[in-house]
């Protein structure tokens, strides 16, 4: 059976250009269809202002810019015949049963024999869109529901009704390894899992609000991180998917979902809400929602609404005792008597008792469940781990005293839980009463799951080292936000001593949202506020020493980076023989933000790495090379472009938006990968760093010339610039001549030679020096303080 090389999607509406966008980011061709407009001249121009808007979209559903090279704009009149091309035709159009099927009787036509045909309905039945198709259609037709936005939600929900089983299998697997899809396998019910279970939550919390009369600030508090949910709670989330959504959802629902279901008892179309729908405040698309930004007398005053009286007001940070007591323990949130607590169980209670109520009806499992509210909702947990949060017990003597029937499911667990582990393996409860193990895949997952059951080779207060198996370690660093402190440089060093007497190669990862934010500055304020100079020069000395013994160890080392890898953390990477990074890997040395320079080698590395591709790049000095055989091999005729891409990326901070982007900025080497799903990114860096280990040879360091003075006075041109056309602060210009004197190699010229050491040494010495000025320490309180850099 052939693989999926070539995708067609029909409708370049908002869903399925951004659909189309994330094919391509996986390096797949889309033709990506839509109607001819009345009266068009470019019979395409709705494709193609898809396309064109793709570029403009915030935030982006492309990985890079270049990837709309592999998206071609096509009609659904002139265009068919090249269906015969595809292997996987998508349709992405208006939700109407009637338009879809005749769209259906197009594709069968012109589609290749074999070819898989998907709707991405979210509320249609499959057995309904394919209602008087032919039998070869039947068995190539199936739902995959992509999450909105496609690149960055990892949810698809795919209902295979009758096709065929190796083109399910075939569609999942292209989904899983070339898009990065959770691919959830439910039922043809309405809803599917995610949003029957979510927009069934939302509606309950709505609803209990507005009994309740709690505040949104409150309810948002509750309904957020004690309880494992995104910080947007419930109506922030609204704000941001949009408010006249559920509207929509619950009449779709009301045509599809039987009159008795609980969905109707939760769900009330509130006045105030219709009327916020009526006049434009549908959220943050609208002129706002349940929060607005109020911009009134040249000001930004964020505000909420009463649900009450439907009048906005400055939003108040809201302080419940039920959220503070119960952030680490659900049962004492729920069980607080305040105002909070009685609406987190009020909403817990319904939508817990609803989820496990729908076993069987839309997943035979209940691990199915979980996962699809985590990769949909973004869920911590899912409903039945919230369960065994409760205890299942509890839970369920609960529902009793409410007068509220126990799910099977919740029978059949009785006083046990939900999901056990037994040694490294984690198993689930059945409808039978029996549990399920959840069998390990090798070449999909978390380092979670190797750390189940086994305990580390080494750890300390901020890292640990784990076997990974077949000779290769892992370090992952522990520390809040994986921010590197003295520790996490003394586990590095220890690293490399035990890989080099027992392994073969090193992997850095770990399962944390980001996967490094540099170095802990608290720490450094702390220690500059206390004059303690001699403490921070040491343990830069320690970083710099770390990070070296890295780059040159006589094993491979891989590093896997997913979400942040900043300041250190881009340094890690610089250092690593490779990278193997998730897609979504956000990475930049971003120092001057908070009023320093890279100190671990990271303007080193980009000096080297860009004049590495200035001298491949440079017809002039390649044909010059023998002319310059006596100097080093990193030597160009002119340095100074290479230098000066160096010092915009770091005197502008400048952050790669996805792994493409980051080998644009040479932080990703010619020898690193990118992976799509998140759950293979470390066993394919175990997988690289296996085939770098055979026949491994440590990198070997070299010279190189840099111009000193006279790229100094370019590099200070340059900033007067931004200077006057207020780009750059006064202190910005401290902060850019730092950068500017390291990269051009301090006291130096062009006819003399530059060690990496000496690098080293002006990135401590500016680093040093940096951190005793107040414009710095003003940077780094701010920086703690708000999170956002502060501009002196």
């Amino acid at each position: 059976m052939t693989e999926i090389n070539k995708v067609a999607v029909i409708g370049s509406g908002v869903m399925g250009a951004a659909i189309a966008a994330h094919i391509a980011n996986s390096g797949t061709e889309v033709l990506l269809f839509d109607i001819v407009p009345e009266g068009a001249a470019d019979r395409s121009q709705m494709a193609k202002q898809a396309i064109e808007k793709l570029l403009k979209t915030d935030p982006a559903p492309l990985t890079h810019k270049r990837r709309t090279k592999l998206i071609t704009p096509c009609n659904l009149e002139d265009d068919l015949k090249k269906l015969g091309e595809v292997d996987w035709v998508i349709e992405v159009i208006i939700e109407r049963l009637d338009i879809k099927q005749n769209l259906y009787k197009k594709l069968d036509e012109y589609r290749k024999p074999g070819s898989v045909v998907s709707s991405n309905t979210s509320t249609l039945p499959l057995h309904n869109l394919v209602e008087g198709m032919g039998e070869d259609f039947k068995r190539n037709f199936m739902i995959t529901h992509f999450f909105n936005p496609p690149r960055y939600m990892r949810l698809l929900e795919l209902v295979a009704g009758d096709a065929d089983k190796a083109l399910v299998d075939k569609v999942r697997k292209f989904c899983d390894i070339n898009l990065g899809k959770g691919v959830v396998e439910c039922k043809d019910t309405p809803g599917f899992i995610a949003n029957r279970i979510g927009i069934y939550w939302i509606a309950a919390a709505i609803k209990h609000a507005f009994d309740m009369g709690i505040k949104i600030e409150e309810a948002d508090l509750v309904m957020g991180r004690p309880v494992g949910i995104p910080k947007t709670g419930v109506f922030g989330l609204m704000d941001l998917i949009g408010i006249d959504l559920l509207p929509l959802i619950a009449k779709s629902f009301a045509a599809t979902l039987d009159n008795a279901d609980a969905f109707f008892k939760v769900y009330k179309e509130h006045d105030l809400i219709s009327k916020m729908i009526a006049d434009g405040y549908t959220g943050r698309k609208g002129k706002g929602g349940f929060y607005r930004l109020n911009t009134e007398n040249g000001g930004k005053v964020k505000e909420s609404i009463d649900l009450k009286t439907g009048d906005y007001a400055p939003s108040q940070k809201a302080k419940l005792e039920s959220a503070t007591i119960g952030a680490k323990d659900l049962r004492k949130l729920v069980e607080h008597e305040d105002i909070g607590g009685r609406f987190a169980w009020a909403t817990l209670r319904d939508t817990l008792h609803y989820a496990a109520s729908l076993i069987p009806e839309i997943a035979d499992d209940i691990r199915s469940v979980d996962e699809a509210m985590k990769m949909g909702y973004n869920w911590k947990f899912g409903p039945f781990e919230l369960i065994d949060k409760l205890g299942v017990k509890y839970f369920s003597d609960k529902l009793t005293q409410e007068g509220l029937e126990v799910p099977a499911i919740l029978k059949a667990a009785g006083d046990q839980t939900l999901y056990k582990e037994e040694g490294n393996n984690i198993h689930y409860m059945t409808l039978s009463g029996d549990y399920q193990k959840v069998e390990f895949n090798p070449e999909s997952y978390m380092l979670a799951d190797i750390k189940r059951g086994n305990t580390p080779i080494t750890k300390n207060g901020s890292a640990s080292l784990w076997d990974l198996g077949d000779g290769i370690a892992c370090l992952e660093f522990t520390s809040k936000m994986n921010a590197l402190d003295p520790d996490s440089m003394q586990m590095i060093e220890r690293s490399v001593e035990i890989v080099k007497e027992k392994y073969k190669g090193l992997v850095i990862a770990n399962d944390g949202s980001n996967f490094c934010a540099g170095a802990n500055i608290g720490l450094a304020l702390f220690a500059a506020n206390v004059a303690a100079f001699k403490m921070l020069k040491d343990f830069i000395k320690q970083g710099q020493d770390a990070y070296m013994a890295l780059k040159y160890a006589p094993f491979p080392v891989v590093s896997a980076p997913s979400g942040m890898a900043l300041g250190g953390g881009c340094e890690i990477l610089l250092h690593s023989d490779a990278v193997q990074a998730h897609v979504e890997t956000y990475t930049g040395l971003v120092e001057v933000g908070v009023g320093l320079i890279p100190g671990w080698g990271g303007c080193k590395e980009l000096v080297y790495r860009n004049l590495a591709k200035r001298a491949k790049s440079d017809s002039a000095a390649a044909k010059m090379g023998n002319w310059f055989s006596f100097l080093s091999p990193i030597r160009t005729l002119n340095t100074m472009p290479a230098l000066s891409d160096a010092f915009t990326n770091i005197s502008t901070a400048k952050v790669a938006k996805s792994a493409e982007e980051a080998k644009d900025m040479l932080i990703l080497n010619d020898k690193s990968r990118i992976t799509m799903n998140r759950e293979r990114l470390l066993p394919d860096a175990k997988s690289l760093c296996l085939e770098l280990a055979q026949d491994y040879k440590p990198p070997h360091t070299h010279t190189i010339h840099l111009p000193g003075k006279t790229a100094r006075m370019a590099f200070d041109m340059a900033v007067q610039g931004f200077v006057k056309s207020g780009k750059a602060t006064e202190y910005d210009v401290v902060v850019s001549t730092a950068v500017g004197y390291v990269l051009s190699g301090g006291e130096t010229d062009i006819t003399k030679e530059i060690h990496e050491q000496d690098l080293l040494d002006l990135e401590r010495e500016q680093f040093d020096s940096l951190l005793r000025n107040k414009g710095t320490l003003a940077r780094i309180e701010h920086m703690l303080e708000t999170g956002k850099p502060l501009r002196n």
